[in-house]
């Protein structure tokens, strides 16, 4: 599994795993039932500690991403659309309140930043 890991980006290791493998399940390039890596695998694999492994498959679980068995594995739940769009709205919100950070500061109005919007979308 391509995982990149970023040791000077501020966020924890994680919640790195947490987001790309997200990104993955709602992107659908893991679709329902497909198994994740072992923790031991992917940590050996990404040079981590199994701790922190464990810790981003149990946010995943906790956030109803995968599900877990023991012995067997984690596997991709099935989709939930409502959980999704609630991820997918979420992600969309903290890029606009960036958005409008830089545009405070960059002196631009609100009406400014929605016609910027309005002629994006």
């Amino acid at each position: 599994m391509d995982i990149i890991i970023s040791n000077s980006s501020g966020v924890p290791i994680y919640e790195q795993i947490t987001a790309q493998i997200k990104a993955k399940i709602i992107g659908g390039e893991l679709s329902e039932g497909d198994a994740l890596p072992s923790m031991r695998f992917l940590a050996k694999e990404l040079r981590i500690s199994v701790i922190t492994t464990k810790r981003a498959y149990e946010e995943l679980e906790k956030q109803g991403f995968i599900e877990s068995y023991t012995g067997k594995g984690s596997f991709v739940k099935a989709k939930n659309t409502e959980l999704i769009k609630e991820e997918i709205h979420k992600q969309i919100e903290d890029l606009l309140a960036q958005c409008v950070e830089k545009a405070r500061l960059c002196g631009i109005s609100e009406d400014e930043l929605c016609e910027i919007i309005k002629v994006l979308f």
